[in-house]
C-alpha cells in the first residue's frame, strides 16, 4: 500500500517529468537544438541518475519512476542536441 506522502511524491514526479516533454517534442519535430545548453543537460542527467540510485536505495517508487522517465527524456534531448549540432 502506498502512503499519502508517496502519493504527493508521485504527483510531483508526474508534473516535473512532464515538463520535459515539450522540449523533447520541439527538438524532435523542428530538428533544431541550437538554443539548448548541452552542459546543462549533461549535468542534469548525472543528477537524475544519482537521484534514481538514491530512490532505489531508499525504496521510493516516486523517486524511481520520476527519475527513470526524466532520465530517458533528458537523454533524448542530449542525443538530439548531438545529432542536430
Amino acid at each position: 500500500m502506498i502512503d499519502q506522502i508517496e502519493i504527493i511524491g508521485l504527483v510531483a514526479a508526474v508534473l516535473t517529468t512532464a515538463s520535459f516533454v515539450p522540449q523533447v517534442y520541439k527538438a524532435w519535430t523542428q530538428k533544431a537544438t541550437k538554443d539548448i545548453s548541452l552542459t546543462m543537460y549533461l549535468s542534469f542527467f548525472i543528477g537524475v541518475i544519482l537521484w534514481f540510485i538514491y530512490g532505489i536505495q531508499i525504496g521510493s517508487i516516486s523517486i524511481i519512476l520520476a527519475n527513470s522517465i526524466t532520465g530517458l527524456l533528458v537523454l533524448i534531448v542530449i542525443l538530439l542536441k548531438l545529432k542536430y549540432k
